[in-house]
């Protein structure tokens, strides 16, 4: 396979990036060929802008995603998106790495996002979900947090992680046409001593080594809906 990371952590010597350094090292050595996006290494612009297009459609009004169209139509996106960009779109896995902030992705994750599902690349009109512009590719999200797991489980005070994650599960992932496997999650990661520490992360390899067998998770298919996007009577 080829396998993208994009990883984002500020702390090269944090868990979180001892997970990513482990994908990288077992992924590699089963003879896959892995790239790996550290935006913080990178200093990654996060901030989508109009200084994203070499041309504009419109120059006096800025519709972000209609520019994306025109100028990833024209090969005209600013150097640093055309370059993630070229990695997502030759990549068969995509691991997401990250420390859960605030019930969500760290904000230079969150600027990526924006900045390289580049609309009628990635997504547009009726090609969303099963027939989104990334169908066939799959993908994943590899985190950390300081809760426990209780505390993020259905019933506990924060709520089920997936219906915390949903925006990116659903919303980013699904949508643009991934397939989408079940996330790792690393709970209480600060709090934890380095035993435990290293069973997670044994943990973690044992959950990529069985990525064939894991079963995606469930979302919407547009044969279920009509061409308003209205659910079909069943």
């Amino acid at each position: 396979m080829n396998i993208l990371i994009v990883h984002a952590h500020p702390e090269p010597a944090s868990f979180t990036s001892a997970m990513k350094n482990a994908a990288v090292a077992d992924f590699t050595a089963a003879g896959h060929s892995v790239v790996v996006s550290d935006l913080y290494a990178m200093g990654f612009n996060p901030v989508a802008s109009a200084a994203d297009f070499g041309t504009r459609g419109n120059a006096d009004y800025l519709n972000y995603a209609l520019e994306q169209r025109g100028n990833g139509d024209a090969g005209t996106l600013a150097p640093d998106i055309a370059t993630e960009l070229a990695k997502l779109l030759a990549a068969d896995l995509v691991i997401f790495s990250f420390p859960l902030y605030w019930f969500s992705v760290p904000a230079i994750l969150k600027g990526w996002i924006d900045r390289v599902l580049v609309s009628g690349k990635t997504y547009g009109g009726r090609r969303i979900y099963d027939q989104g512009g990334l169908k066939g590719k799959r993908a994943l999200l590899a985190l950390t947090t300081g809760g426990r797991d209780y505390m993020l489980s259905e019933g506990g005070i924060h709520g089920d992680i997936e219906d915390i994650l949903k925006p990116v599960l659903q919303g980013t992932l699904a949508y643009t046409g991934m397939t989408v496997l079940p996330s790792f999650v690393g709970f209480h990661v600060p709090y934890l001593k380095q035993e435990e520490r290293a069973a997670i992360l044994e943990n973690f390899r044992a959950h990529l080594a069985r990525l064939d067998t894991l079963t995606p998770l469930s979302f919407p298919k547009l044969a279920d809906f009509d061409a308003q996007m209205k659910p079909l009577t069943k």
